[in-house]
């Protein structure tokens, strides 16, 4: 081994305490968030997941961590315990949340929506004669409990005139739900669009023998799924905020110009997926609830505050909430990116 003298001592010293120091500044620099999905890694959590991959996270300084979930009611719980700052949930599991737990502190809020129009439907077989609402009457629909067309049907059946007493329910576990309207055992379902669709297409049963009845279509102007952030981390963290909804819109941009591309983020996250199959399903996404006509007229990521009022209102009374839904506590649209970074709809 050979001596450094003192000076190439001091410098090499000085150099790696420079080195030590701008990596610690870097690594506080970056906000650490972890983001809790609605469900599974499928096709629609491409629009997330092309954020991370692409680094368009980390140019806005954030450490964010992407977690698969099983569902819009305890992606708001989780929110709202703390365990995660921010998620991706339905906007009338976030209302029902606030209209059961009115007293509780720093409620999740919505911060951004994407899916603008609903994508619950009720799904029936062609065979079984079903072809309006209004044939749904003396018939057995089938759904968890907790799904998000179940919950909501109440809306439905009062836009359609519907009599919610001459409806059965009969409930299953998710994985059920299809098989049980393949075999005859439900006369329809409840359930997401981009789900239930392709489930019934897996299990043999063709498109062109569907019959499916998206809410939207029907009388319900209810919206979707929206990015929720814990109140007291939007408070104190504005800036991370807005910094994920730029990266979350740039990715958006990127995801509708090329939706074939973008799933192979979804299948880096989960390689057992069916690449095909998620593609579809996030083009229907995008179709059914994200590129919408009226996303277009709203601007994609805002709300319409009458609209919003009106869902709060059908929420505390389709889902019996024990207070009655505030809008302006469940809203709130100061983070979202100027309208240029918004344009994200091709052309």
């Amino acid at each position: 081994m050979f001596a450094l003298n003192p000076f190439r001592r001091a410098l090499l010293t000085g150099l790696g305490a420079a080195v030590l120091s701008t990596l610690s500044m870097t690594a506080q620099a970056q906000t650490k968030i972890k983001f809790q999905l609605d469900w599974r890694f499928e096709g629609p959590s491409a629009l997330f997941l092309a954020a991370k991959a692409k680094g368009y996270f980390e140019a806005e300084k954030l450490d964010v961590q992407i977690d698969a979930g099983n569902g819009s009611g305890n992606a708001v719980n989780r929110v709202a315990s703390g365990a995660y700052e921010m998620g991706f949930a339905d906007l009338a599991a976030l209302m029902e949340f606030h209209g059961n737990n009115a007293a509780a502190p720093g409620k999740p809020v919505a911060v951004m929506m994407v899916y603008n129009t609903t994508p619950a439907a009720v799904f029936a077989l062609k065979k079984s004669n079903i072809k309006t609402p209004a044939d749904l009457i003396g018939k057995k629909l089938g759904a968890p409990v907790f799904d998000a067309g179940r919950k909501a049907f109440p809306i439905f059946a009062k836009a359609n005139k519907l009599d919610l007493s001459k409806v059965t329910w009969t409930a299953m576990d998710p994985p059920l739900r299809e098989t049980m309207l393949a075999k005859g055992d439900v006369d329809a379902i409840t359930g997401f669009s981009f789900t239930s669709l392709l489930n019934l297409n897996a299990r043999g049963v063709k498109t062109e023998d569907i019959v499916m009845m998206p809410y939207g279509d029907h009388g319900v102007a209810m919206y979707g799924n929206a990015i929720i952030a814990s109140d007291e981390f939007a408070r104190k963290n504005p800036e991370a905020v807005k910094g994920f909804l730029r990266a979350f819109a740039k990715a958006t941009r990127d995801v509708l110009a090329n939706p074939e591309e973008a799933v192979k983020y979804v299948k880096e996250r989960d390689g057992i997926i069916d690449t095909k199959l998620e593609t579809q399903r996030l083009k229907l996404a995008i179709s059914g609830s994200i590129n919408t006509p009226s996303a277009r007229a709203e601007g994609y990521g805002a709300v319409n505050l009458p609209r919003l009022s009106l869902m709060s209102s059908q929420v505390a009374d389709a889902f019996t909430t024990k207070d009655r839904i505030d809008p302006a506590k469940i809203w709130n649209g100061s983070f979202l990116p100027s309208k240029a970074e918004l344009n994200v709809f091709p052309k």
